[in-house]
């Protein structure tokens, strides 16, 4: 997510587990078009294997959230939000994870280590893998995937990313964070420093990819691919940015490898992504959804 975050993976964070439905083909959520449906993409998955990747993680959020550890706190980068268990802003339905942002007076820690406690004007949902993933030499290439509709609305902050402990030095990877009132356009990233709470890549290094398809009406699927030396960014199975440790703000890439990574999915409220050049006016947020219909990791050498 955002690079300013220092992502708290070794913190003891509730983790709880939602029931869900059964797929249901008159909910709207649940009745999600195939691969066949121009505006609403899927991965083919079998080209995938075909092409020599083993999926080493699967979650289809049919059954519950108990591979996820769920945040109960306050966030970084000026953000208004208080992340919260509760299942209003994070549960599961038909088979999809829905991440909504709420507004509402909620008083609660800062962040994970801060216990001085805050009155935020928002609430939202975040949860990261209990599981990690690692580029190295026993998997030199990891393969991360998930199918996303984003929210709509100014001041909503999606995030799909992967991020280590004593952040940056473990490395942080922005696969999808975007601005719901921004529907074709998102932004890619990775992070890494030598000394924790120090980034050695530049902020400059993110960059928006801007589509025709709206990315907060339609399901989409955003991957990466992690490699020693590279970092190839994809939408809906095309490459959009490839990031070598040759070229412009990707010499850092190969210092993550051999590097554990938690994979991170959050709905963040306002804050510094939407700085321009002061803090969004709170009373101007717009909340929305953010839909989560999967999420693979695969692994290839």
């Amino acid at each position: 997510m955002n690079k300013l975050i220092y992502p708290i993976l070794g913190i003891s964070i509730l983790a709880f587990v939602f029931q869900s439905c059964k797929k249901d083909n008159s909910d709207p959520i649940a009745a999600k078009p195939t691969t066949t449906d121009t505006l609403n993409y899927d991965m083919d998955e079998k080209a995938v294997t075909d092409a020599g990747w083993t999926k080493t993680f699967n979650e289809d959020f049919s059954a519950d959230l108990s591979k996820w550890k769920i945040w109960e706190s306050g966030a970084y980068n000026n953000e208004y939000q208080y992340y919260s268990t509760n299942a209003k802003n994070i549960h599961l339905e038909n088979g999809i994870l829905v991440i909504t942002a709420i507004k509402e007076a909620v008083t609660g820690n800062i962040d994970p280590y801060n216990s001085a406690q805050k009155t935020f004007d928002f609430t939202s949902g975040r949860m990261e893998t209990i599981s990690t993933i690692s580029a190295n030499s026993s998997t030199p290439k990891i393969r991360y995937a998930a199918r996303i509709k984003l929210p709509a609305g100014f001041g909503m902050w999606p995030a799909f990313w992967s991020a280590g402990a004593d952040w940056p030095t473990n490395g942080e990877i922005d696969v999808m964070e975007a601005k719901g009132n921004l529907p074709l356009q998102y932004g890619t990233n990775y992070f890494y420093g030598a000394n924790a709470g120090t980034s050695d890549v530049p902020w400059q290094s993110g960059i928006n990819y801007v589509g025709t398809k709206s990315l907060t009406e339609y399901w989409h699927v955003y991957e990466v691919i992690w490699e020693e030396n590279s970092l190839t960014f994809m939408l809906d199975g095309k490459v959009i940015r490839t990031l070598a440790n040759t070229s412009q703000y990707g010499e850092y890439v190969s210092s993550m490898f051999g590097k554990t990574q938690n994979i991170v999915l959050n709905l963040a409220v306002g804050g510094d992504y939407f700085k321009n050049p002061n803090l969004p006016n709170p009373a101007d947020i717009v909340t929305g959804t953010m839909y989560v219909d999967w999420v693979k990791v695969f692994t290839s050498n």
